[in-house]
């Protein structure tokens, strides 16, 4: 891990994870970007007792690492203000945790998984919270809902697994990537199967699904990545489709789409298919987007 200086290109310091740290990476590397958090930078590493570390932003030394696990997962680390507690929630393939992002204190820790760990350690998609409800996701897991109060160990008010990760044996969610939304008591979120879905927030009910946006068919690992803006949704798929569409309980509508890039990679199988599996990037009304050989900037402003 480096960090630059902006102006000359400077490195101003550097640290070895694998070396200080981790020693073996992650499956997929290291995945889940880091958060500035005041002079901390908060980091996914791994390791005995370094699940996460945080770093001086300025000088790269070491200021607290916390947490233990086979493997740190993929999810970013991600900071919540809950009853006026701020909290930095860490969810790694055996558990969802919750710390003091300037001490690294645990203040809770909570199983994710009857299993030791998530099977690939697929903790990928950002948690989500609405009001004191915490959402997380997974391709093999399913969905699981927490109720949180202050820095107490949370409740579970549902969790649901289907019989398999098979389109017509899965229930509420099991996203491989894509982080879901929640808004005004409902769940919109990209299943493993490239179907985008509406759950309720209550009890993970399905009201209704599409597969029109991502593949147009049942794909598995079909990816569509979603991003709220006003009252619309702004959808990059894996084929290199950028969507503009309006998501509500009744359904899905779809306003616009362009095709701005062609999918380059190949993934393993099954299926064999070009993919785009990078997110986008919106700024000054336009959107960056990337495949392995280009980058386009594409504007929004009409």
């Amino acid at each position: 891990m480096r960090l630059w200086d902006a102006d000359s290109g400077k490195v101003n310091w550097s640290r070895d994870l694998l070396k200080d740290y981790a020693k073996t990476p992650p499956g997929w590397g290291f995945s889940g970007h880091p958060i500035l958090d005041g002079d901390r930078l908060i980091c996914l590493v791994g390791g005995e007792g370094s699940v996460a570390v945080a770093f001086n932003k300025d000088t790269g030394i070491e200021v607290w690492k916390a947490l233990s696990a086979a493997e740190p997962g993929y999810a970013p680390p991600t900071i919540f203000e809950i009853d006026g507690k701020r909290q930095l929630i860490l969810w790694h393939p055996e558990s969802v945790n919750s710390l003091d992002p300037v001490t690294g204190k645990v203040y809770w820790s909570q199983r994710y998984n009857k299993k030791k760990q998530l099977q690939a350690g697929m903790s990928i998609p950002t948690p989500r919270l609405e009001k004191n409800k915490l959402f997380f996701t997974c391709f093999y897991e399913g969905s699981l809902m927490l109720e949180v109060k202050g820095t107490d160990a949370p409740k579970v008010l549902w969790q649901i697994q289907g019989r398999s990760v098979e389109p017509d044996d899965t229930k509420a969610l099991h996203a491989v990537m894509v982080t879901p939304f929640l808004k005004g008591g409902y769940i919109y979120g990209v299943c493993s199967y490239g179907e985008l879905r509406c759950l309720k927030e209550s009890d993970g009910e399905r009201i209704w699904d599409t597969h029109k946006p991502v593949t147009g068919e049942s794909t598995r690992w079909g990816n569509a990545f979603m991003v709220q803006q006003a009252d619309r949704v702004i959808l990059f798929n894996e084929g290199g489709h950028l969507i503009i569409a309006k998501l509500s309980p009744k359904g899905y509508t779809e306003i616009d789409r362009a095709s701005i890039l062609a999918p380059t990679n190949t993934m393993a199988p099954p299926g064999g298919r070009r993919v785009i599996w990078s997110h986008p990037a919106f700024a000054n009304r336009c959107v960056f987007a990337r495949n392995d050989r280009e980058i386009v900037c594409v504007s929004m402003a009409e």
